[in-house]
């Protein structure tokens, strides 16, 4: 029970304090960025409330998808012009293996016990797998510190997102919570320090 008030009192405070970090550090201010927080705190509001409807939960992956997209474009602007020193096309294809497995290998396992939410389940999949990609072709287009930081979030946001889809949808464990929670937070604030380190070289 404790546990619980803590998660509904500190989950929509994430998201709003890595916000106001954000705006107040960043010589550039994207709103571009901001959006994708902000869209990551929606979701993190609407899941709150996912025991009482199942529409909530609905709403939580929508709300994060779009949070994924934004992230993607802002990947994509979050790099030099220079390309002499990014990923070989068969480098790109070598390194992207691994994440592409973990996206689709787990999909694959829950996807008995998805029924009705497959398709959304499995969208949302594809584009958090295209969201860690984009912060993999960065390499070699930014700063050292900056792709290791959205990297390293990136991957955190994949395991968070499939401890997650385990626990709800396949066996229940605990510690589950604490888990999703860490590496969730964990993700978003080094996203958000990658974008700041990036920024700070322009």
């Amino acid at each position: 029970m404790a546990w619980e008030a803590v998660h509904l009192f500190a989950k929509p405070l994430i998201m709003l304090s890595l916000i106001a970090h954000y705006y107040v550090h960043s010589p550039v201010r994207s709103m571009l960025f901001v959006g994708a927080l902000f869209f990551c705190w929606a979701g993190d509001v609407l899941l709150i409330f996912q025991g009482k409807n199942g529409l909530f939960f609905i709403g939580g992956l929508v709300a994060f998808l779009i949070g994924h997209v934004i992230y993607i474009l802002c990947y994509r602007q979050l790099m030099i012009a220079d390309k002499s020193k990014e990923l070989l096309g068969t480098q790109k294809v070598r390194y992207s293996v691994p994440i592409i497995l973990a996206g689709t290998g787990l999909v694959a396992v829950l996807s008995p016990a998805l029924g009705d939410l497959r398709v959304p389940v499995m969208v949302y999949a594809l584009v958090l797998t295209l969201m860690a990609l984009n912060a993999l072709f960065r390499f070699g287009r930014t700063n050292t510190a900056s792709f290791a930081l959205i990297f390293t979030g990136a991957i955190c946001f994949i395991i968070s997102d499939s401890v997650l889809a385990i626990n709800k949808f396949l066996q229940p464990f605990s510690g589950a919570g604490v888990l999703i929670m860490f590496t969730y937070c964990l993700a978003q604030y080094l996203i958000v320090a990658g974008a700041l380190a990036h920024e700070r070289e322009l």
